[in-house]
């Protein structure tokens, strides 16, 4: 996703596997599930193509469709609470099915958002400019108000979770500068839980984020999206009293939740690129002063993915522990 501000990737390989989110291709748009549909979801939203557009709040965007799974546990009755999951930048596919499964056995339900399929994309890890992040941060914001609308989710217990690309938009969709610019009126995320994010860019006042918390889960390893840049943000979080915690993850890669360790050659790694946005709605090297694009020197190519088993059930536990006493769900 690297798009200014935003990132790369996740890895799973350069072939990624969309799951049953491609069957959508003839299902007409939703603007309510006022009717409690389930399954697999065709929503409108729209597409920026620059991120001035995003960062200034422009609504002339190209209209679009993008899709969504959305799964309930078994058993259970009344109003649930939801997890939005958002996929990098190899897409949506096993890694969101298996959080999605871990979230519906504990009796909540399970959004897994596709942002690429419906525009015709399969992969932004070789080539971050195919869909910048900002626009995936749009998606999450018309998510949440379709999710809203549905008679079994409780509306103020929907979380966001995102990995790698995806971890930008669970951070980043915490500003309240955006959410007052692009999300719906009177409902906000009640958790934002980012894994492995990019945290190389500086938005303007970028320190006035919500007041519901933030739980970044991070591996010390990772060589595509640097904890380092996360630990300087969070501290800076803190010392303005925000609901933030990193938790790190010792020897962890990026992608510690899902795939087979790998060195993947082609992808785009921004972790030298540090972004900064200037009055304007302009976003630059911060080391260069100069405008970014995706075509900036600071931008390689390569970086290491792979599964840790210690730090996944780590994760996991507390992942569960935190929305289990955040939704005050039942032990």
């Amino acid at each position: 996703m690297r798009h200014p501000g935003g990132v790369f990737a996740t890895m799973i390989g350069l072939v990624m596997v969309v799951s049953s989110l491609r069957g959508c291709a003839s299902a007409p748009p939703m603007a309510t599930l006022a009717e409690g549909q389930t399954g697999t979801l065709v929503f409108p939203t729209v597409t920026l193509t620059t991120t001035t557009q995003f960062l200034t709040g422009a609504k002339e965007g190209t209209p679009t469709v993008i899709s969504g799974e959305l799964q309930f546990p078994r058993a259970g009755t009344g109003r649930l609470p939801a997890v939005i999951l958002v996929h990098g930048s190899g897409g949506a596919g096993p890694g969101e099915q298996k959080w999605a499964r871990e979230f519906t056995s504990m009796g909540m339900a399970a959004f897994i958002l596709d942002s690429f399929t419906r525009r015709g994309i399969t992969e932004t890890a070789t080539d971050q400019s195919r869909l910048r992040s900002t626009t995936m941060i749009v998606d999450a914001y018309r998510t949440l108000a379709l999710l809203a609308t549905h008679p079994r989710i409780d509306p103020t217990r929907i979380a966001l979770m995102g990995f790698s690309k995806g971890g930008f938009v669970a951070l980043y969709a915490s500003l309240t500068r955006f959410q007052r610019m692009h999300g719906p009126a009177g409902i906000e995320f009640a958790a934002y839980l980012p894994f492995y994010p990019p945290c190389m860019t500086s938005f303007i006042d970028d320190e006035q984020v919500s007041e519901r918390p933030v739980r970044i889960f991070h591996g010390t390893a990772d060589d595509y999206t640097p904890i380092e840049p996360c630990r300087r943000y969070v501290e800076r979080l803190q010392r303005v009293r925000k609901d933030v915690q990193l938790t790190e993850y010792p020897g962890a890669h990026h992608g510690f939740d899902r795939a087979a360790p790998r060195y993947l050659p082609q992808v785009q790694n921004p972790s030298r690129c540090f972004l900064e946005e200037r009055p304007g709605a302009v976003l630059v090297n911060r080391d260069t002063g100069q405008q970014w694009s995706f075509n900036d020197p600071c931008l390689s190519r390569g970086a290491t993915v792979g599964y840790d088993p210690r730090a996944y059930e780590e994760a996991l536990k507390a992942v569960k522990a935190f929305l289990t006493a955040t939704f005050q769900l039942r032990e």
